[in-house]
């Protein structure tokens, strides 16, 4: 009996990644483009680490017997050392920071961009490898190094194409939160489960509204499926004070910090992070970054058990519409703030820290809401080959166009059907086809033809607009290129 023939690998990509073609590389790098440009205006350097850390840096994960805790994509290396995927791009950098401690500036500006890795149970447009754009300050435990980035994200919207009004950056701080509970009869450590509970809630308020929050911080909360979920258990007063501090915003940012002041009551470390809030504000306002775009906002929460001081958000105020056709908020698309003790993992000494990380494919996916797509999608200009024997002239047109900066290429398939160049050039979104065949090259012509005309043509005959134009034009060989040049600038 025959052996049986191996079986073909499936073409399909593992699950939880996707590939990225033309349209969509050149729109993400030049949103990153735009974006690196101002952070280096703001003297941000760029830095690059190894997508591979080991397990032991990136700190919240340990080596399991078998393998490391899920979460990271990992493997032991031949001499028994754990190594995983990055995760994020802040364990890297406090790697860095740490390690080159003695060569870098202090305070150390960088800014990063690259894919992360997740192991963790994809979803609908939650994938395993994603990209992060993160800047970070390390080294200042200044607030004008956290008013510094609230700013910087502000500018780095603008300069993509979210317009002022369309986005808004929301100021808050841990700190404020630390002297709310303290007030409310629950300091000490977020391990504690009861204190645990209050985080949490308080993280949900977006979701589950001021009235789910406040069951969450009593006896519990049943949700819509019948699921009851234990609360914190506070009395009413108790309560009333946490449920204060999420509601604290005002119309002015004195008016939030005067709101907040008494809230914390006598508790030293909340009047500490109300006083680093009014000073933000205050910077912020000296460059002119009014409540227009960067406001003071106790409604943002998330994330707060891993920040130790000021927090911020950027989140878009435009509606879309959600998949069920439901009108809503775009969203956040960034966030950041302090996380002093980072880096004193590895030195055993306190580095403060502070930075910010933009959702990148979720600011593209708002760019494209708002038809303010960043990429440069033009496909090139496709130089047909008539006569095979003639490849060294279509070769010679192509490098001229090429000289000039023009985006062009000659058809490399089988030239024997002419109008499997045309379709070929209609796939790659050419604007136009350059041709030569036998009659034109002894009359020393090429013969362009202006591809986005002739779709509009073929769509509407009757278009006003385009009647005076010809989709098709002879010209002289010498005067190609500027010929091309001007039916592109049409």
């Amino acid at each position: 009996m025959a052996d049986k023939p191996p079986r073909r690998p499936r073409a399909e990509t593992p699950k939880g990644f996707r590939d990225y073609f033309g349209a969509e590389v050149t729109e993400r790098k030049s949103m990153l483009d735009r974006i690196a440009a101002v952070y280096h205006r703001y003297g941000f350097d760029p830095l690059e680490t190894s997508a591979v850390e080991t397990v032991e840096a990136l700190g919240k994960f340990l080596p399991d017997v078998d393998r490391p805790n899920e979460g990271v994509f990992a493997w032991q290396d031949e001499d028994a050392d754990w190594l995983a995927l990055r995760y994020d791009l802040t364990a890297p950098l406090a790697r860095v920071a740490a390690q080159y401690r003695n060569d870098l500036p202090s305070p150390y500006r960088r800014f990063a961009m690259g894919p992360v890795w997740r192991n963790e149970k994809p979803g609908p447009g939650r994938f395993r490898q994603f990209y992060q754009c993160d800047a970070d300050t390390v080294g200042s435990a200044s607030v004008a190094a956290d008013a510094e980035i609230c700013a910087m994200l502000a500018d780095a919207l603008e300069e993509v194409g979210i317009p002022r009004g369309d986005y808004v950056v929301k100021v808050n701080n841990r700190k404020v939160l630390n002297g709310v509970m303290e007030v409310a009869g629950l300091s000490g450590d977020d391990k504690d489960a009861k204190r645990g509970i209050v985080l949490r809630a308080i993280d949900k308020i977006d979701r589950l509204g001021p009235e789910g929050v406040r069951a969450l911080l009593g006896a519990g909360r049943k949700d819509d499926s019948g699921d009851f979920t234990k609360g914190a258990g506070l009395n009413s007063e108790q309560a009333e004070v946490v449920m204060g501090f999420t509601t604290a915003k005002r119309d002015t940012g004195a008016e939030t910090v005067a709101r907040l002041r008494e809230l914390v009551g006598a508790s030293v470390i909340g009047a500490e992070g109300v006083s680093e809030l009014e000073a933000i504000a205050a910077l912020l306002e000296a460059q002119g970054y009014g409540p227009d775009r960067i406001v003071l906002d106790p409604g943002v929460v998330r994330g707060l058990g891993y920040y130790t001081g000021p927090v911020y958000e950027a989140e878009l105020t435009f509606e879309i519409l959600d998949e069920k056709g439901r009108k809503r908020q775009f969203g956040s698309v960034a966030g950041g703030g302090r996380y002093d003790g980072l880096v004193k993992r590895f030195t055993g000494q306190d580095v403060p820290a502070t930075g910010v990380s933009i959702g990148v494919d979720r600011l593209l996916a708002a760019l494209r809401a708002k038809g303010r797509s960043t990429g440069e999608t033009a496909g090139p200009v496709v130089v047909t080959v008539m006569d095979r024997d003639r490849m060294a002239d279509y070769m010679g047109m192509v490098g001229e166009l090429r000289q000039a900066g023009i985006r062009a290429e000659v058809y490399l398939g089988n030239p024997k059907n002419f109008g499997n160049q045309l379709k070929y050039a209609d796939k790659r979104a050419s604007p136009v086809a350059v041709i030569q065949g036998g009659n034109e090259a002894a009359a020393g012509t090429v013969i362009l033809k202006d591809l986005i005309l002739g779709a509009k043509i073929a769509e509407s005959a009757t278009l006003e607009e385009w009647k005076d134009r010809p989709a098709q034009v002879e010209v002289p060989r010498s005067e190609l290129v500027a010929a091309v040049k001007r039916m592109l600038g049409r």
